[in-house]
């Protein structure tokens, strides 16, 4: 028997949704902090991983494989597109995270493709030197002082953590593209949203294949990745110079926490490997 609350507005209820969520969060606020791996869950984040992989191999995989075909003009142009809706949501954040050159930065970028750019069609921000800054609400989330929390595995997302699944749940209640249109045009961006992920899975088939196919622990391996890149991303916000080598290079794969990679014995650095395994 199900409960009908006609009172609730969708927006009100969209906002109780976020109050209560972040609370939920606040309430592992004793989970240590971001380094190692804070992992509770794994045994069913293994189970939600094996339904991934198995969606992947499926569907995901081959309908990537489909897109692949699609002239590569046009899937620049869905990509484009979709970047560009993705711009107000990151203004939004920026705005939250009180990262005013940010939000400036993304609203003249958002400008320049909306017009010049023939409603995004054109990255033609990019040609003129305005790159942006994406960001989401987990980030802001993180500026405010909130823990990463436990690593989770979502179904059809992937990995996340805590703070970064409560990030997902805002982003998409209060997207302010989807706020904004009428719900038949908020439905055909989402839709040029999942055909630009779709272009995004078959750009890299060969690092995702290897990843969930060839690996001894594609879980594991994912985990790792996931966490590192999340932790890299997070501390080139906050101004961090990220980890480097004597010549300048920034590693993606060297964990922000100061954790290294594993060697072998000629110091090749396996980035797939996870230094935390027992």
């Amino acid at each position: 028997m199900g409960l009908n609350i006609p009172f609730i507005s969708g927006r009100r209820l969209r906002i109780s949704a976020l109050v209560a969520a972040v609370g939920l969060l606040s309430a592992c606020g004793a989970s240590p902090a971001a380094n190692g791996i804070n992992d509770p869950f794994e045994p069913a984040n293994r189970k939600v991983h094996a339904f991934n992989k198995g969606v992947d191999r499926a569907l995901v995989g081959p309908a990537s494989k489909g897109y692949g075909v699609v002239p590569e003009p046009l899937k620049r142009a869905v990509g484009n597109v979709a970047d560009t809706l993705d711009l107000p949501g990151d203004i939004a954040n920026n705005l939250l995270q009180f990262r005013l050159a940010d939000a400036g930065e993304n609203s003249v970028r958002l400008l320049a493709n909306l017009t010049f750019g023939v409603f995004g069609l054109v990255d033609f921000a990019s040609y003129a030197g305005v790159e942006g800054k994406p960001t989401d609400f987990g980030e802001t989330l993180h500026v405010w002082g909130v823990g990463e929390g436990p690593y989770m595995e979502l179904p059809l997302a992937g990995p996340s953590t805590a703070r970064d699944t409560v990030g997902m749940v805002v982003d998409l209640a209060m997207d302010p593209v989807r706020l904004a249109l009428p719900r038949k045009e908020a439905n055909a961006a989402t839709i040029l949203k999942l055909l630009s992920r779709l272009g995004d899975r078959d750009r890299f088939s060969a690092t995702v294949d290897s990843l969930l196919y060839e690996s001894a622990d594609s879980y594991a391996q994912a985990r790792l990745l996931y966490l590192q890149n999340r932790r890299f991303q997070l501390a080139r916000g906050d101004g961090a110079a990220g980890a480097a080598s004597d010549d300048g290079f920034i590693d993606p794969y060297a964990d922000a926490t100061g954790a290294q990679a594993p060697t072998t014995d000629d110091g090749f650095i396996d980035p797939y490997e996870d230094p935390y395994a027992q």
